[in-house]
């Protein structure tokens, strides 16, 4: 106890210094070392670095000129060919036409219309030898068969109604009564004409009162 009361009366003349079993003690310097440089920027574009990203900045402001300049060249040689169709007589409609036909060509001559052509010929003709395909053409026929057969019929019938129409004496009085009443406005009319032109309705006939004795 002495001892340890020695070791920490303030009036030691050994105060203020370490004991040979402190300089043992390991001491953490790392408050006092030098602050760790920051890490590089990371690009924002997949991994590149700055230089591929100022080279790709670059090309993209080169395309985008070229495709402005493009655009310049392009309403130019529309212009042109404007003036061209004008001095020719073409009209919007003709070029329309024109690319409709073009259109259609292409379309005729692609590799998609052809098999879409193809594939339809082998439906068509396998439908064309399929049962139900006769068996419902079988059908038409004979129901046009039918159709024809019954028109042919109602023809004959209604012929056959007005021959008997015709000889019943009831069409015959009412046409020997339109025959006299004919006749009569015919000879009223013939009659007529004859008194216009006889000389005692004309007063051609000179009277009996100026006759010379």
């Amino acid at each position: 106890m002495e001892s340890a009361s020695q070791d920490i009366n303030l009036n030691s003349p050994n105060k203020g210094l370490l004991s040979d079993t402190m300089t043992d003690v390991p001491v953490d310097n790392t408050s006092a070392a030098a602050p760790a440089a920051p890490p590089a920027r990371a690009s924002a574009y997949n991994g590149l670095t700055e230089a591929e990203e100022e080279e790709l900045r670059a090309e993209l402001v080169k395309v985008e000129e070229e495709i402005g300049t493009l655009r310049q060249v392009l309403a130019a040689k529309e212009r042109h060919c404007g003036e061209l169709k004008r001095k020719l007589g073409l009209t919007p409609l003709d070029g329309l036409k024109q690319n409709l036909s073009k259109s259609w060509h292409d379309v005729q001559v692609s590799t998609a219309y052809m098999k879409t052509s193809e594939k339809l010929g082998e439906w068509n003709e396998k439908l064309t030898r399929s049962d139900l395909y006769k068996k419902t053409q079988e059908t038409l026929s004979q129901a046009g068969q039918k159709t024809s057969a019954a028109l042919s019929n109602v023809g004959s019938v209604i012929s056959r109604k007005l021959g008997d129409m015709r000889n019943s004496a009831t069409f015959k009085s009412f046409e020997d009564r339109v025959g006299t009443i004919k006749s009569k406005v015919v000879g009223g009319k013939d009659n007529g004409t004859d008194e216009l032109h006889s000389p005692s309705a004309s007063g051609d006939k000179p009277s009996q009162d100026n006759a010379p004795f």
